[in-house]
């Protein structure tokens, strides 16, 4: 018989890395959400409680990210029993650094612990992509992945695969003390795009993943590049442009909005490179009045974990 209650703790991450819209992420270290979980007898899934949001979010789990993604767990292995879930957030809703996706992998892991033969990270993915699915909409994995394996992850609609970085390297995250929904934010991708664009992007993607796995710095600095999303996404964040002019001045290897926004992340060499660069990133969005908290992480982040 396995345990009846665990806590597990999923950290933010950073969605998209500028390049890899909707497939491409990389872990946060320093924040992010916890959930505790009880095995039931009922076969159900309950949420009791969820604490640290100034927004109120549902208790109905077809409707929660977390419930969502452990009503998707328990249907596929068909369990005798259910969940009764509490959540603590530690991450601001609506800022772009993967609060949605961190509340359902955190309930994954936590319920994982409690299964009489607990799954691997991979087997927990389509149910953390359901989970994601009720906040935003899609199936993309670029938040989920990196949280369940930590580290720059990429997604398809069936696997992730950690791609290897520079311990070294760190990004600095800024989170303006502002909102910004992801609905809102995929709006504004509506209408057409340009082949070219499309190729460009690629192009981009293809010399940030290289240039991490070879660990050369120019390569990603001349890829790390947005060309389809950060345009139509950079006006809804005040003073987009020149937090990330500020971070590129700053010496960093190249700096894209943070998930939907309004964080930005700016890629760098080493932490006191980093440091300085966020220094600079606050500095800017501090020049358009909106206050800021700067995160720094290793690029290749911390995965979710058991915590008791």
């Amino acid at each position: 018989m396995s345990a009846a209650v665990a806590r597990a703790f999923a950290p933010g991450s950073v969605g998209n890395a500028g390049v890899g819209f909707d497939i491409l992420g990389h872990s946060i270290a320093g924040i992010g959400d916890s959930a505790t979980v009880r095995r039931i007898d009922a076969p159900e899934i309950r949420i009791a409680a969820i604490r640290g949001c100034v927004t109120e979010l549902p208790l109905d789990a077809a409707r929660n990210t977390a419930g969502a993604a452990l009503l998707a767990l328990r249907q596929a292995l068909a369990l005798p029993f259910g969940f009764e879930l509490e959540l603590d957030k530690g991450i601001p809703l609506g800022s772009g650094l993967g609060g949605s996706a961190a509340s359902c992998v955190a309930a994954l892991v936590a319920a994982n612990a409690l299964l009489d033969a607990p799954l691997p990270a991979q087997a927990l993915y389509p149910h953390a992509l359901t989970g994601e699915a009720a906040a935003s909409g899609g199936r993309h994995g670029d938040n989920v992945g990196p949280m369940l394996l930590g580290g720059l992850v990429l997604t398809t609609a069936t696997d992730m695969t950690q791609v290897r970085v520079p311990p070294r390297w760190h990004a600095a995250v800024v989170h303006p003390q502002a909102v910004l929904e992801t609905r809102r934010a995929r709006e504004a991708l509506a209408g057409a795009y340009a082949l070219h664009e499309f190729v460009a992007q690629s192009a981009n993607l293809a010399q940030v993943l290289l240039g991490c796995e070879r660990g050369d710095p120019q390569l990603v600095r001349a890829g790390l590049s947005d060309v389809l999303v950060e345009p139509r996404r950079a006006p809804l964040i005040a003073g987009f442009a020149d937090v990330k002019q500020a971070a590129l001045d700053a010496g960093a290897m190249g700096a894209s909005i943070s998930g939907a926004g309004p964080s930005v992340f700016a890629w760098c060499e080493s932490l006191p490179e980093a440091q300085h660069a966020g220094d600079a990133m606050r500095a800017a969005f501090a020049a358009h009045d909106l206050p800021s908290d700067l995160l720094l992480t290793p690029i290749a982040g911390p995965a979710a974990k058991v915590l008791a």
